[in-house]
């Protein structure tokens, strides 16, 4: 019997959700998507992506830090100093991380209490309506993607994936992607192994990560400014449905070989 073969991509589209506005504190972002869907007479589909940008769903949750109301600590200070930050930015990167693993050249990659490495402990200063303010990231983006999930299945009766994207740096690599922190309704991992390639050979660690893909795919639609593009819609990419977590994409430190 002829062994599976690896299958081929499918071919998908990539829409700006149209007139989200601006979501405030206590906004419930699945409810706002519902709303906007009735006004617009946008119809959301079965099997469609939502990729909705982390910083309006920080808004909504009030994960929002007045700069000003911050007194930095002495390791704040003495890291500030050293980066050439202001310190009270940099005592707010320092609660949001579980530890720092780079202070340099004007940089500070941390690792966030999700697993995350990334620049800044994902404390984000743009898009913030508010003065003096940065959004910290969504406490449990995978929750978060799942009740706007299931919002969206209770009010227009359609299932939906749900991917939580924020802009990330990457090693070895210039230039900044989109990449999902929270999944609900999909399977974040593509698993080839077993599978053949188109030469026969059998895969034995290839495995793709289709979340991040698809949350880099909607970033060419959403921009990094325009506000009315922090939901973008993929449609026709046939998805895993499942229980998906963004935890899965994060890497073991057990199998990091970068920091050691």
């Amino acid at each position: 019997m002829p062994s599976k073969s690896v299958p081929s991509s499918a071919t998908f589209s990539v829409h700006p959700f149209p007139g989200l506005g601006i979501i405030k504190k206590g906004d419930d972002v699945g409810l706002q998507i519902c709303q906007t869907c009735r006004e617009t007479k946008f119809n959301l589909c079965e099997g469609d992506v939502l990729v909705v940008a982390q910083t309006v769903v920080s808004r909504a949750e009030g994960r929002i830090v007045v700069l000003s109301s911050v007194v930095p600590s002495h390791r704040a200070r003495r890291l500030a100093a050293k980066l050439g930050k202001p310190a009270n930015l940099v005592e707010v990167i320092l609660r949001a991380s579980k530890r720092i693993l780079r202070a340099e050249k004007g940089h500070l990659i941390t690792e966030t209490p999700h697993g995350f490495v990334c620049a800044n402990s994902g404390v984000d200063s743009s898009n913030v309506p508010e003065p003096d303010s940065v959004t910290l990231l969504p406490e449990n983006p995978d929750a978060s993607a799942e009740r706007i999930r299931q919002t969206i299945k209770e009010r227009l009766k359609v299932n939906v994936g749900i991917i939580i994207s924020d802009t990330h740096g990457r090693p070895f690599r210039e230039g900044a992607i989109n990449v999902a922190i929270g999944v609900a309704g999909l399977l974040p991992m593509k698993v080839y192994i077993g599978l053949t390639d188109l030469f026969g050979y059998v895969l034995r660690s290839t495995k793709v990560a289709i979340a991040d893909e698809l949350a880099s795919a909607a970033e060419l639609v959403m921009g990094e400014a325009d506000e009315g593009n922090a939901v973008v819609v993929i449609r026709g990419y046939r998805f895993e449905p499942g229980e998906g977590s963004g935890q899965t994409l994060v890497r073991d430190p057990r199998r990091d070989l970068f920091r050691r």
